[in-house]
């Protein structure tokens, strides 16, 4: 997997998240390509308000390319930096397993996968699982 880092996040981020960018392109094994747009809750609740129609901010959210002549690429995800740290501590565990579930989440959903029905859910989190275990990104 390629994933091309856009940083539209202007904090330092306290956790080293080129490293998992890392291990998550050696860990999926596909030829596949993605672009990583990490952002603040200001840019992700504006997107999702244009996009979605929910006035509020999100963890993740997923483009797939619709005119993709090259099909290599799948989209875009946005992963929102605030919610990271927020949803971490939350959850009581770390911000880098957090950050790397979002980003595998992201990634599942431009592959095809979805979560509107149990079934869907339960083969996606599933899988979601399967790759973080693989990665040593555990709970």
């Amino acid at each position: 997997m390629k994933i091309n880092l856009f940083l539209n996040y202007k904090e330092e981020i306290k956790f080293d998240y080129k490293k998992i960018i890392s291990d998550i392109e050696k860990g999926i094994k596909d030829e596949k390509e993605i672009s990583l747009i990490l952002v603040d809750l200001e840019e992700i609740k504006t997107i999702n308000l244009q996009y979605r129609g929910l006035d509020y901010p999100t963890d993740v959210i997923s483009f797939e390319e619709e005119d993709n002549e090259d099909e290599l690429y799948l989209g875009d995800i946005f992963v929102c930096i605030d919610k990271v740290y927020m949803q971490a501590e939350s959850y009581n565990h770390s911000n880098e397993r957090e950050f790397a579930f979002l980003v595998v989440h992201g990634i599942l959903h431009l592959s095809g996968y979805d979560h509107m029905n149990d079934e869907e859910e339960k083969k996606m989190f599933d899988k979601q699982e399967e790759i973080l275990e693989s990665l040593n990104y555990r709970r």
